[in-house]
């Protein structure tokens, strides 16, 4: 049995990797990456629990789901003989949307990572989200009962603000966008 079991995956869109694409395209050259966003996946205890709290309140969209069979995840090094299945959230309806990939393994004793704060621990530690219009997000968290980590911070240089609120699992959401 593995000392540390990963359990959660999370990963913020890379800005850098559409920079890099766009000087690619510049240059005339063909870039290496066939999209510009990349699809996410976190491993929660309550799948239910999750796909709730990321659509209803924050806002994701259902677009799916599949099933990995127990041999492919084994042959992938995704499992240890473990079928699973995969809920898809989207940030959009657009085909390349960020796409949030949100499962449950059963049969396993998946430890939580430490998420007091980002330097609890090593790894993947947020996922950020940009939205339109912080204080409508901030009023739908609070109809689900979710409170940001904090008051929301002004950042500098516009009207955005920030705020963090943690998923059911205790991973930690940073949400970006203007408070009117």
């Amino acid at each position: 049995m593995q000392k540390y079991r990963i359990q959660v995956l999370i990963v913020a869109w890379v800005i850098a990797g559409g920079l890099v694409i766009a000087a690619a395209k510049q240059e005339g050259a063909k870039s290496e990456f066939s999209r510009t966003t990349i699809d996410v996946g976190v491993v929660v205890s309550d799948i239910d629990r999750a796909v709730k709290f990321y659509t209803e309140a924050l806002g994701f969209s259902d677009a799916g789901r599949f099933e990995v069979p127990a041999q492919m995840a084994t042959d992938t090094g995704l499992t240890d003989q473990k079928p699973f299945q995969v809920r898809v959230l989207a940030l959009g309806k657009e085909p390349a949307a960020t796409k949030l990939k949100v499962m449950q393994i059963p049969g396993t004793a998946a430890q939580r990572v430490d998420n007091r704060d980002l330097g609890s621990c090593l790894g993947i530690r947020y996922l950020t989200v940009f939205v339109s219009d912080l204080g409508r997000t901030m009023e739908r968290l609070q109809r689900q009962g979710i409170a940001p980590v904090k008051p929301p911070y002004r950042l500098s240089g516009g009207n955005n603000d920030l705020i963090l609120v943690k998923d059911p699992d205790g991973n930690i959401i940073e949400l970006i966008g203007p408070r009117p």
